[in-house]
């Protein structure tokens, strides 16, 4: 929850938030790493109200891949507006949307407003690790995914969740690449952050995580470790979607991986 003194964004990040939003729902269809620089970004998971519950129950068993920024209902004339986005819409500002049917994947959409008028759902927006990129960025550390122009890599782990009712599933996480020089760094900003996913909860062989293979992610696109670099694993957002797949609601609306709602929320207004 912020706070009354909490700091805002300035008109320049404002206008880059709502001009990003203004694109995606349009049709653009792109990865949102480095979109509105230091303004937060949020993972989406919509569900039925009467998973609303065990949804929130489990974000709270697991704050460090499901940090809750808001949870939102759509208001008397159908729109899905955040708080922490005023005048944006959730259905149709994110670059892409998965819908979900009993945990299977049917099908990924640029605009969501058909699937969500199917039932009344509950939205959460949960934090991202986009958010503290911004502050790595400032601090000369590489975001190889930005540089490449590709989708930041995600990875389904052997360690498992706290489950809540209904809803159980794997930890997700995203890997960035890291000089080894500079590995004490990240983890330091990225720990400022805990609201989005805090500091990293491996550091170094992925075998230790249950990843087989680095170069073949579950989700986004394959990384680039370059000589001295080690790979850094933080909780990821994209958790939520692999209880989907293991506890199998009957429907679930979720943002495309990598792909974020953009908010009008400053990263320092998260910043322990």
């Amino acid at each position: 929850m912020l706070g009354p003194h909490a700091p805002v964004a300035t008109p320049e990040q404002l206008a880059a938030a709502r001009e990003a939003r203004e694109a995606y729902r349009g049709g653009l269809v792109a990865p949102t790493s480095g979109v509105a620089h230091g303004l937060v970004q949020a993972n989406l998971i919509a569900v039925p109200r009467d998973w609303a519950f065990e949804t929130l129950l489990f974000a709270q068993r697991n704050p460090k891949s499901c940090p809750v920024l808001e949870v939102v209902e759509p208001s008397a004339d159908g729109r899905v507006e955040p708080r922490l986005a005023p005048g944006a819409d959730l259905r149709t500002d994110i670059p892409a949307y998965r819908v979900w049917r009993d945990g299977e994947l049917v099908e990924e959409v640029a605009d969501a407003t058909a699937a969500w008028a199917e039932q009344p759902l509950v939205a959460f927006l949960i934090g991202c690790s986009f958010t503290f990129e911004a502050g790595l960025a400032d601090a000369g550390i590489p975001i190889r995914h930005q540089e490449l122009g590709t989708n930041v890599p995600m990875y389904r782990t052997a360690r498992q969740c706290e489950p809540a009712g209904r809803l159980s599933g794997e930890l997700v996480v995203s890997m960035r690449p890291i000089p080894a020089d500079r590995v004490a760094d990240a983890v330091a900003i990225s720990g400022r952050f805990p609201a989005v996913h805090g500091a990293p909860v491996h550091i170094g062989d992925p075998g230790s995580l249950g990843i087989a293979d680095l170069g073949a992610p579950d989700f986004g696109d394959a990384p680039e470790v370059r000589e001295g670099e080690v790979p850094v694993f933080w909780a990821c957002g994209v958790t939520p979607q692999a209880a989907i797949m293991a506890s199998r609601p009957p429907f679930a609306i979720t943002h495309a991986p990598g792909h974020m709602m953009v908010l009008d929320v400053p990263d320092a207004a998260y910043a322990a």
